[in-house]
């Protein structure tokens, strides 16, 4: 198939996508792609637990790798520049010897923080539930040796 009949196929799939009921329906395929590309980020474990550490101000980044049990020093740094990159959060550095960072949520971070402190605590407050339903559906999937 030419490669112009593969554009064109894409470009039928994606009207057929659009006229389907649906959240995605309602958006382009720019905006489904800056959609999914801005849910990645915000969804994504780090950020979510960087986002929620932040809720009561700034915090500097040998307190935040304290307070999120198991990310990696270069996660911590890669998640906070995506989020620094998209608006979400601040860095500030300060003059000192020795030198001193703290980072902060931006009014726009600010306004993502209920979803995310919301999406945390059902997580949470479904973790016994959600557990269950994993081992009862590894059960069937996978056989167990006898």
């Amino acid at each position: 198939m030419s490669s112009s009949k593969i554009g064109a196929a894409r470009v039928d799939v994606l009207r057929d996508v659009r006229r389907k009921p649906g959240p995605c329906a309602q958006w382009d395929s720019q905006e489904t792609d800056f959609i999914r590309e801005i849910l990645d980020l915000v969804g994504d474990k780090w950020s979510v637990l960087i986002i929620g550490t932040l809720a009561d101000g700034p915090v500097r980044y040998s307190e935040l790798a304290d307070a999120i049990p198991g990310i990696s020093q270069r996660m911590l740094t890669l998640t906070l520049k995506h989020l620094q990159r998209s608006g979400l959060v601040n860095r500030t550095a300060y003059p000192e010897v020795p030198p001193r960072v703290e980072y902060s949520l931006t009014g726009l971070g600010t306004s993502l923080l209920s979803t995310v402190l919301d999406l945390a605590a059902w997580s949470a407050g479904h973790h016994r539930e959600i557990r269950g339903h994993q081992r009862a559906f590894d059960a069937e999937v996978t056989p167990t040796k006898r």
